[in-house]
């Protein structure tokens, strides 16, 4: 009952501050056709980030970050309109807004999977216990690995590839969730071999980048990403009927001047 008053209200919060700026912009509006010559920079396209970033920021309290990513970058195409007649925007704008989304990567929360326990759900398996992990088709020797593939054994994923890219495969039978931040760069994550028992979440960040997640069969995928000048694009086939314990991957996150590429092969 508390948790549901509570999304009630976060709800309300974010349609209040979603009216509000509407009302301004129309306020605007009407002034500038009315009385005054407002700067053309008000009505600049990028300011459209900027409102989304303030609403996204309301209804989440800022904690993810998306609604930051969006501001940083609306405030970047709104003062290059607004300052290009007085500096070189181009040659201190877009180092500055690397550096900035730098700071960003660097002071933004992190997730704290390990206290996101998952959620048990009404179609577990009678047997409940998961399978430990299989050893014997990992890489126990760093010698003869391919550089090009890193294996991830761990419980959680956390993937950081700026100007870069990375290939990884997770094998643990009790996978967690995890983190993927793609900034000029790439990622792509297997799924395949992993397990895990009820409910786990799938944080992605790519800006001017791309992820792809490959997914077993079976495996119910639920998309909370918010595509902004990007996309997500689910490629995975028909999923067969899986009798037994329900798996649901959920995958939040942004996708800015990105993607996110969900596919099971």
């Amino acid at each position: 009952m508390e948790n549901q008053n509570y999304k009630e209200t976060e709800n309300r919060s974010g349609k209040i501050l979603a009216g509000l700026i509407i009302v301004i912009i129309g306020s605007l509006l009407l002034v500038n056709n009315i009385a005054f010559n407002l700067p053309n920079w008000l009505f600049y396209w990028s300011n459209i980030l900027i409102v989304l970033g303030l609403v996204i920021g309301a209804k989440t309290n800022f904690k993810n970050g998306n609604g930051i990513i969006l501001i940083i970058v609306g405030l970047f195409f709104t003062l290059k309109k607004a300052l290009n007649h007085v500096v070189d925007f181009d040659k201190v704008g877009w180092p500055a807004l690397i550096i900035a989304i730098g700071l960003y990567l660097i002071l933004k929360p992190k997730s704290d999977f390990k206290k996101c326990k998952p959620k048990k759900n009404k179609w577990k398996d009678s047997l409940g216990a998961s399978d430990p992990i299989n050893t014997s088709n990992t890489v126990n020797s760093e010698y003869g690995m391919d550089p090009d593939r890193l294996t991830n054994h761990l419980d959680y994923l956390d993937s950081v590839n700026v100007f870069g890219g990375s290939h990884q495969i997770v094998y643990s039978k009790n996978f967690k969730g995890g983190e993927i931040t793609a900034v000029f760069g790439g990622c792509d994550v297997n799924l395949s071999q992993a397990d895990f028992e009820g409910q786990i979440i799938i944080d992605v960040t790519a800006i001017f980048g791309g992820t792809k997640i490959i997914v077993p069969p079976g495996w119910h995928v639920k998309s909370e990403v918010t595509a902004i000048f990007g996309g997500l694009d689910d490629k995975r086939g028909m999923q067969p009927a899986v009798d037994g314990q329900q798996k649901l991957l959920i995958i939040r996150g942004i996708a800015l001047f990105g993607g996110v590429d969900i596919r099971n092969f």
